[in-house]
């Protein structure tokens, strides 16, 4: 898990409303923005709370610095927390910041290979109106992610800072935009070569070779490329400090004339692809025609756009004309002449500012259209169009371990390049394509299919489809316990002919079709039976028997598991042996009595002697008592309006747990969550694990339960009985 504050380098560019618009934004994908939570604010929607927000910064007009916040919680590709840890994370993130108290808004984004937390939170507090500002944050959000890591069981990750930041910088853009940088460049080329330098002269000589230069810049040295671009060079390595230098060289002596080592230069730096293993020469070659020439096709559509404006204007300005020319001619009195006229005038104006608004919006679409993009983001718009070589490009610019988790491959690894019949959501950095299948996200690297955790059963079977379409019919399958069951289970119940690589999941495979194929069998109807065997007797009538001529003699069609080639045999156990029907057996006889009739009845003399337990025992222990009859019938509709209520506001709000009704399978410990009135009828709130269960109390339980604090220890028992250490309610 890795926190970072994203900063503003303008201060004037910082805007609260538009950082939410950001997060909130779906970009035309179903596969982007998760749950939406709004903390510390009086309304829970994230456009209300953006109002009181931005009132709340107002208030404070002595800050001159930035007054929003900009969090980014990453964690690592495959690992994907639910939501009640998320929403953990976040809380002890903002409190561990010195924002607990401040109003923010949280968003998840799953459209990238790493789920991510965009916070955006407010500096100014909401009473206060002071400006706090975390010293290092860095450093607090490394100690708090370790800690956070370990409590929740999450992957590991390093939080020690070990580069500066141009050194972050660089890589920053080497990741997101796929182009080398000066700092990377000149790391792979010829660090070791400046390491190895004995002087000055050896130290000028390898620099201009590949078309640098070491300049003193401040107190310090540069490297400069032949552009102008410059790094410092203490951010290659420390031993190519100023003083470090000086230290081992001597005082700094210029390189000479650059005209005299000309020829001397063997390669230069050039922003190109981060190295892979395919090469992107041609493609890179199409990117920078691209970009060349975009910037003279946004000019020449915007100067056509902006002129047809103009031309629009002036017919509505030259009708307009006609039209008061007209009306001065007609014979009509002074008042209706100005009338006309102030109509035309009107007409005019609304028709040149629907004029001028169609085409701002045309320009921002131009804008949109021809905006320059670094090498990766072509990338990605290129694959979605459906360029193969582009989206190849993507998966080798870094090597990765590929999709972890639930995930579905080929059983003999090798990759079909058959076409894929779904809804294609988008195309992350790293080329992973995420496809819609109904109500679940099916994840392609190209290797392995990663099913959505909230899969269904139809999104299931889609992705089964998808995976013999795309890796043929034998297929390996990883991931937990459960999700292995599940796509057994669906595999069996779609009829796919499919076959696992896991000898043991094939087994269960087998045996669970062998079984739905015995009952699907079973379940057929005697006419079908006797079309397919040609032969048997049927005895007509409601409720009569059917029955069937084989071989060995006659079966029941009416009772599946009765023995063929024997008269009619009911299930063992339905009745007693003939020796021992019509009478009573002893406790002593069998463990356990079944009284087929209620006629029978166990008197207190069939007790054997030997029993310890003499008397008999209640079982109504599924049943409410009478004093809590009026509260089991009356409760249930406050109770299930409160909890559909409050499930409702949980799909906006990360913050509500998961409400449920109380049942009898509910006994153990709990915690006292609180007490709710809904339309006159007290109710319990308990919390148990990541789920609240509610329970109609009546008012002595009231009356008892005000006397515990949140979080309380309570017992439930099956009558539907709260045990607390301060007394006993119902």
């Amino acid at each position: 898990m890795i926190a970072k504050q994203v900063a503003m380098k303008s201060v004037k560019k910082s805007d609260f409303a538009e950082l939410v618009n950001y997060m909130t934004d779906e970009q035309e994908k179903s596969e982007r923005v998760g749950f939406v939570s709004v903390t510390n604010c009086e309304s829970d929607r994230p456009d209300a709370a953006v109002l009181e927000i931005i009132n709340t910064q107002e208030k404070n007009t002595r800050a001159e610095s930035d007054k929003t916040f900009h969090l980014v919680v990453s964690f690592p590709a495959g690992e994907q927390p639910d939501e009640i840890i998320l929403t953990a994370i976040e809380t002890k993130i903002c409190a561990g910041l010195g924002y607990g108290e401040h109003q923010r808004v949280s968003v998840v984004h799953h459209d990238t290979d790493n789920l991510h937390i965009h916070i955006a939170i407010n500096k100014i507090h909401p009473t206060r109106y002071t400006l706090h500002d975390p010293y290092y944050s860095y450093k607090v959000l490394g100690k708090l992610c370790e800690k956070l890591e370990q409590e929740y069981g999450l992957t590991q990750v390093n939080h020690q800072s070990l580069k500066v930041g141009s050194e972050n910088r660089a890589n920053d853009l080497e990741h997101h935009a796929g182009v080398e940088s000066l700092l990377g460049w000149i790391k792979r080329e010829c660090l070791e070569q400046l390491q190895t330098a004995t002087s000055w002269t050896d130290m000028h000589r390898v620099l201009q070779e590949n078309g640098l230069a070491l300049k003193e810049r401040g107190n310090g040295l540069v490297i400069t490329d032949q552009d102008g671009l410059m790094v410092k060079a203490s951010s290659v390595a420390r031993e190519l400090s100023k003083a470090t230098l000086e230290n081992k060289f001597g005082a700094f002596v210029p390189s000479a004339d650059q005209s005299d080592h000309a020829g001397s230069q063997k390669k230069n730096y050039k922003a190109r692809p981060v190295r892979s293993h395919i090469d992107t020469t041609l493609l890179f070659a199409r990117y920078q025609t691209e970009q060349q020439g975009m910037g003279a096709k946004r000019t020449r559509e915007w100067t056509l756009a902006r002129e047809h404006k103009n031309r629009r204007i002036e017919d509505a300005r030259r009708s307009a004309k006609l039209k008061r020319a007209a009306t001065k001619l007609m014979g009509q009195t002074r008042d209706e002449k100005k009338l006309l006229y102030a109509m035309t005038s009107k007409a005019m104006h609304k028709e040149v500012e629907l004029i001028k608004a169609q085409y701002r919006q045309e320009r921002v679409n131009i804008f949109k259209k021809y905006q320059p993009q670094q090498w990766a983001d072509w990338l990605r718009r290129q694959a979605t169009a459906g360029d193969q070589d582009a989206l190849a490009a993507l998966r080798a610019r870094e090597r990765s371990q590929g999709l972890n988790g639930n995930t579905i491959s080929a059983g003999d690894g090798q990759r079909m390049q058959s076409g894929v019949n779904a809804n294609q959501d988008s195309i992350t950095k790293k080329g992973t394509i995420i496809y819609r299948l109904g109500g679940s996200a099916i994840r392609d690297d190209g290797d392995k299919l990663k099913v959505s955790k909230e899969v269904t059963k139809e999104g299931l079977d889609a992705a089964l489809r998808l995976v013999m379409e795309r890796y043929g019919n034998k297929i390996t399958v990883t991931g937990s316990v459960d999700f292995k069951a599940k796509i057994i289970q669906a595999a069996v119940t779609a009829k796919l002919q499919i076959t696992f690589a896991d000898a043991v999941l094939e087994r269960h495979r087998q045996a669970l079709s062998s079984v739905n194929n015995l009952t699907e069998s079973n379940n057929e109807s005697a006419d079908e039976r006797r079309a397919r065997t040609g032969s048997g007797v049927s005895v007509a009538g409601s409720g009569a028997t059917t029955t069937s001529t084989t071989a060995g003699g006659i079966h029941n069609e009416s009772n599946p598991a009765s023995f063929p080639g024997k008269p009619d045999i009911s299930h063992i156990g339905c009745h007693p042996p003939p020796e021992s029907r019509n009478r009573l057996r002893d406790l002593s006889d069998v463990a356990v009595v079944r009284f087929a009739r209620g006629a029978e009845m166990l008197l207190p003399r069939h007790v054997s002697d030997h029993l310890e337990q003499q008397g008999t025992q209640s079982n109504n222990s599924l049943r409410w008592s009478l004093s809590g009859a009026s509260v089991a019938t009356d409760g249930l509709v406050a109770a299930n309006k409160y909890i559909e209520e409050r499930n409702k506001k949980r799909v906006l709000l990360v913050n509500i747990l998961k409400h449920r009704r109380y049942t009898h399978m509910d006994v153990g410990s709990a915690v006292f969550a609180g007490l709710r009135n809904v339309e006159g009828q007290a109710l319990a709130l308990l919390k148990r694990g990541d789920e609240i269960l509610v329970l109609p109390i009546d008012e002595a339980t009231v009356r008892k339960l005000k006397k515990l604090s949140l979080d309380d220890p309570v017992t439930l028992t099956q009558q539907g009985a709260i045990k607390t250490t301060k007394g006993r309610s119902r």
